[in-house]
């Protein structure tokens, strides 16, 4: 090489030494923590710091005190009323004891992997259900939207029944209970019992004439009744006042309103056991029918129990797992929580039939008593002969053994005219059989047991206290479903989004405490949640495993946890799970197809429920509740698809930084192929578009430049790199 080229080249790299010199120079000496600090995206040192989309502004997410408020949280979710009063009904109906194999198979098969995924997804992105699934795809934002929706419509009639048992609540403290016995009535001449009373029962009347004061169809609305709508107004108040600074207020209060039910349920079940029937109610409980197992009604029904006990669709488990640590074990916590969900189920299992063998033996020592005395008439009259009866017999302390002994002979003797004596069979097992479930189970049959107890009134306040803590568990859960997605896409207030909803629910619920209010609970019961959230679970393990990719989402769990979850769950997300559920969502809907839409309403005159066919106008509210719920789906994807929303921000997330750190907000991440967690290497990433550069702000320096995309830069560029999507970073 020439000489002169030496020199130029020396030259050259002195120019160069010197222009770096000069730009390193731009760079304020005393910010070492800024020099010292790396490009990280998604990390993580003491807390999780969030931005609000398109601004510099950090504010840090709530987070739970610890992780026995988080699983309380969960567990408050999950258990809610429907363990108390569908799960024993759905048992003893489908095959009592064996009814356990379906339902572990299908908690195994659907419930924990789903479970999993949506504490999985709300844990890590760390958003309500809106933003979760508009991370994901922008085009399934509507996923969150729907959950939202049904959201709404589930906390509108939940909420009354919390009210009906804040109004038994309050009646149980007198003694005897108002619904002990039935009431008299008084005219000039003489004093009788109540009619309607006298052909039902206490308890039958008391629920629906003084409780619900109810009408006798659904197009009778009857006014308000005032006594309920002070209750409803009571329940909202609660649930405003505990949910109004999110789960630092609601926290602390699962504390109690998760634990109390255990402490009572416990209690029940120990002075259930010391009652004279409880165990032939327990017996009656878990002797397995297996030849009903096999039916697919049972499955059908086990499935849809599952589905609903752990609150899957809601978006609560997605809320309360947005405010832990990415790094916490959420795998630990879907089994922990759907474990403890199965055996509260059967530990209320336990107490109601133990309740209700007590109720049983009672009515049937009555019955044989009456039908004693009748058979003592027949005798004299000489409609029966004395040698048909057993000498042993005394009919003036007969046990159920020798009054069943006495009736299969005379059944047999008097085979003829057996059915005109007018003999009842006294089984225990015959009031066994009669399934009761939800109100009828908690405000009639559960509440005439108790009227039988030794004092009576203390087990009254702690049943109706542990009603209203189960549904207020939920509640929370319900409701966080709600403001938790809103708060984190639109940014308002919590304290005031909070007050807004629960005086919205009070007054559109107000349809719930009229005369007519409990069929409006029940249209909307059976039809604003059923198949949309059905729908919604669905959405959600495609979006994931389909969508975003099974395979990406099982690393972001080994990054997240630690280490690799089972491949058990990789079948069951990608293959099982949505096979099941589509199965369990075309029986649905056959199911609802072939059960005529109605609903039983009280007639007084008979004191008796009789079914009744939705009027034209309750079909068409009934068929806009599912379409209401669903409806958010096609439209979001429907204005994504068309792009009828600008989103200035393009495909990069919101960018900040706070003490060296990057912090992103993903705005739209449609057609990114990262992962989660952690940004793919470059070889990964795919084919650039080149043009645009990466710009780093430093706090409190002067604006010198502007970026490309609108962000201020600190005066030199950082990096010529390619516009890729800022997962990538």
């Amino acid at each position: 090489m020439p000489k002169n080229s030496k020199v130029v080249k020396r030259e050259l790299d002195d120019e160069v030494i010197e222009s770096v010199k000069d730009l390193l120079s731009n760079e304020d000496s005393s910010d070492d923590a800024f020099k010292k600090s790396e490009l990280m995206v998604d990390d993580q040192e003491e807390k999780d710091v969030d931005v609000e989309e398109g601004s510099d502004v950090e504010d840090e997410r709530p987070a739970w005190n610890s992780k026995l408020q988080y699983i309380l949280a969960q567990v408050g979710f999950s258990v809610g009323l429907g363990n108390v009063w569908r799960f024993p009904y759905l048992c003893q109906k489908n095959g009592g004891g064996a009814y356990l194999v379906p339902y572990l198979i299908l908690l195994l098969i659907i419930g924990i992997p789903l479970f999993f995924l949506e504490l999985a997804v709300g844990q890590r992105i760390r958003r309500g259900s809106i933003g979760v699934w508009n991370y994901i795809s922008p085009k399934l934002g509507g996923i969150g939207f729907a959950s939202c929706v049904v959201c709404f419509f589930v906390a509108l009639y939940y909420n009354v029944i919390i009210g009906w048992s804040l109004f038994y609540f309050s009646q149980s403290f007198q003694h005897p209970l108002p619904w002990d016995q039935c009431p008299l009535v008084k005219n000039t001449s003489h004093t009788f019992v109540e009619p309607e009373c006298e052909k039902s029962s206490a308890t039958t009347y008391y629920w629906y004439r003084e409780a619900l004061n109810i009408s006798s169809s659904l197009s009778e609305s009857g006014g308000l009744n005032w006594k309920m709508t002070i209750c409803l107004l009571a329940a909202w108040v609660m649930v405003c006042l505990a949910m109004i600074k999110g789960i630092q207020s609601s926290g602390k209060i699962m504390y109690f309103s998760s634990l109390f039910p255990y402490v009572v349920l416990l209690c029940f079940l120990i002075r259930g056991l010391l009652l004279n029937g409880s165990v032939d109610g327990i017996r009656h409980m878990f002797t397995p029918k297996l030849e009903i197992m096999l039916e697919p009604k049972v499955w059908r029904e086990a499935a849809t129990q599952v589905f609903f006990a752990l609150g899957l669709g809601f978006g609560g488990v997605i809320a309360f797992s947005s405010y832990n640590k990415r790094d916490n074990n959420c795998h630990f916590d879907a089994v922990l929580v759907s474990f403890i969900n199965f055996f509260t189920s059967v530990l209320a299992t336990l107490v109601v039939f133990a309740v209700l063998g007590f109720k049983a033996n009672i009515i049937n020592e009555k019955c044989v008593i009456q039908n004693s005395e009748k058979i003592l008439k027949l005798l004299k009259i000489g409609n029966l002969s004395q040698d048909m009866i057993p000498h042993h017999i005394n009919f003036s302390s007969i046990t159920a053994e020798d009054y069943n002994l006495v009736y299969d002979i005379i059944q047999k003797v008097k085979e003829e005219e057996f059915d005109s004596l007018g003999l009842k069979s006294c089984q225990i097992e015959d009031e066994l059989n009669k399934a009761v479930q939800g109100t009828g189970l908690a405000f009639i049959a559960f509440t005439e047991a108790m009227t039988h107890f030794p004092a009576s009134p203390f087990w009254s306040v702690m049943f109706f206290l542990m009603l209203v803590n189960l549904g207020l568990g939920s509640m929370f859960g319900t409701i966080e479903g709600i403001i938790t997605p809103i708060v984190d896409t639109f940014k308002v207030r919590k304290e005031i989004l909070t007050v807004i909803c629960c005086l919205v629910a009070f007054f559109i619920g107000l349809i719930f405490v009229q005369r007519s209010g409990n069929y409006f609970v029940t249209m909307f019961d059976d039809y604003s949640a059923t198949l949309p959230l059905l729908i919604v679970v669905i959405l959600e393990n495609i979006a994931v495993t389909r969508i975003y990719g099974i395979d990406k989402f099982v690393e972001d769990l080994k990054d997240m946890l630690g280490f690799s979850p089972s491949q058990y769950y990789y079948y069951m997300w990608k293959y099982v799970s949505p096979l099941v559920l589509l199965c369990l969502l075309v029986a649905s809907i056959v199911q609802m197809g072939l059960s005529p839409p109605g609903y039983n309403a009280w007639i007084e005159d008979m004191a008796t429920e009789e079914f009744h066919s939705y009027p034209t106008w309750g079909m068409i509210v009934c068929i806009s509740l599912m379409v209401l719920a669903i409806l958010p789906v096609p439209i979001v994807f429907m204005v994504r698809r068309c792009n009828l929303i600008d989103d200035s921000s393009g495909s990069l997330a919101s960018v900040s930084y706070k003490r060296g750190r990057i912090i992103k907000e993903p705005v739209n991440l449609e057609g990114d192929n990262t992962s989660l967690i952690h940004g793919k290497s470059p070889s990964e990433v795919p084919s650039p578009n080149f043009g645009k550069n990466i710009y780093r702000k430093q706090t409190g320096s002067p604006t010198l430049d502007t970026a490309p995309n609108g962000r201020y830069g600190i005066g030199y560029l950082m990096a010529d790199m390619p516009d890729m999507p800022e997962s990538d970073l």
